[in-house]
């Protein structure tokens, strides 16, 4: 994957943003309007068909699947759109303490919103993605967001609530995320970021796979092709949604196997179909997912260059690791000790497995990910169940009576 380094030079990852885009082509600040209400948008922003985003979303999805009914796609954006004014009062003027992040788009604040001020209601916190005049992605992720964010559903999507167009600004406003990236949870230290355990980790990947699965489900499958610990951010509750859509794309049309657009992404994350040959797949997104799993495994950077040389690269590493039951102890974190269920592990290595694969047809589908998933947390709450039992007062007072107590054994051994 060394190849891809050029393409994608600079795309970094953090908790409220993406990576970079391609430079917009024929998008003029002429063709921006300006906004000075508060009113819900019509799909006049979208450069995408409506016809591509029915309410029917589901093609091939068994209506058994929960990722999927809870989900749902409009035929046009329905947003909020603020003023500039709005926005920069709610920010506080933008200042340096509101600063939540800052990717390729520009920096990311924290503000408060008055949802309905007429009632007096109280003021909701939100995520204002604010465009940066210098940034190489410009209107095109922006509109990207729009189309995509603004029109899609999901438990484990972030929602997009509205945007501001107005002269040079571009903004756009998020759900307010309480607990950040777990790119952050995952690898920064200290107080505020204790080590994830295991069943919040099994949780997270969960969530996010059924994120991943909706989007695949739709009538007109959706490539997200930014799958990344950074873009998956948290609730108060640690429930995770997927964040940041510029770079999403439709899947292939009826009969096709891929779409060939320009490499972009962020290096360590892309598959290798996809960097060597421009060739996108809906399963390249699998990839992608795998090496967030494989992250979240072992509690280390899919790339880091202050490892040793043969460790920089995660995958490449750990992958003949994966595979070996005996020396998987020496891939998982250290510090999920006796947290998980050591079958448990072994399934979760075996589907990351599968997920890097080589190529795409060999990888699951986000559904079978979905459902391996579930079951290695099932195995971990029968086992918990099976410990409860085990140490309950009435099994202890059962072991007593049984004919193997201490008392039985030791009339044993006097015979």
């Amino acid at each position: 994957m060394g190849n891809c380094a050029s393409a994608m030079d600079g795309l970094i990852p953090w908790g409220w943003g993406g990576a970079k885009a391609a430079n917009p082509a024929g998008m003029s600040a002429s063709k921006r309007t300006t906004s000075s209400s508060t009113t819900a948008t019509t799909g006049k922003l979208s450069t995408v068909s409506t016809s591509t985003f029915m309410a029917s979303t589901v093609s091939g999805g068994s209506t058994d699947d929960g990722y999927v009914e809870d989900g749902h796609i409009l035929e046009s954006p329905n947003l909020r759109i603020f003023t500039f004014a709005e926005l920069r009062s709610a920010c506080k003027n933008f200042k340096p303490e509101t600063v939540l992040g800052e990717g390729g788009f520009g920096k990311v604040y924290k503000g408060w919103i008055d949802v309905n001020p007429a009632k007096g209601s109280t003021a909701m916190v939100v995520a204002v993605k604010k465009l940066n005049p210098e940034s190489v992605q410009g209107m095109e992720q922006w509109q990207s967001e729009v189309n995509f964010l603004g029109r899609i559903s999901h438990p484990n999507l972030v929602r997009l609530l509205g945007y501001c167009m107005e002269d040079n600004e571009l903004l756009l406003v998020y759900e307010f995320m309480a607990k950040g990236s777990l790119e952050n949870h995952l690898f920064r230290r200290g107080a505020i970021y204790e080590p994830l355990p295991w069943s919040l980790r099994l949780k997270i990947l969960i969530g996010a796979a059924r994120g991943l699965a909706f989007l695949h489900s739709s009538e007109k499958q959706i490539i997200y092709r930014d799958f990344k610990a950074s873009n998956i951010l948290l609730d108060s509750h640690f429930n995770p949604k997927l964040s940041d859509f510029g770079l999403a794309k439709h899947g292939p049309d009826d009969g096709e196997s891929h779409v060939t657009t320009r490499v972009m992404g962020t290096y360590g994350y892309a598959a290798p179909e996809y960097v060597s040959t421009g060739h996108l797949y809906v399963k390249s997104d699998v990839y992608g997912f795998g090496v967030v799993l494989l992250e979240i495994l072992c509690g280390l950077r899919a790339l880091d260059p202050s490892r040793p040389s043969e460790k920089l690269n995660l995958v490449n590493w750990a992958k003949p690791l994966l595979s070996d039951r005996r020396r998987l102890t020496q891939l998982m974190d250290s510090r999920l000790e006796g947290q998980y269920h050591a079958r448990g592990a072994f399934r979760a290595a075996q589907l990351t497995l599968k997920c890097l694969a080589g190529e795409p047809k060999s990888r699951p589908s986000m559904k079978e990910v979905v459902e391996a998933l579930e079951q290695i947390e099932a195995m971990k709450s029968k086992s918990k169940s099976r410990e409860a039992r085990r140490d309950s007062p009435s099994m202890a007072r059962g072991r007593g009576n049984s004919p193997r107590s201490d008392g039985s054994r030791t009339n044993s051994r006097g015979r």
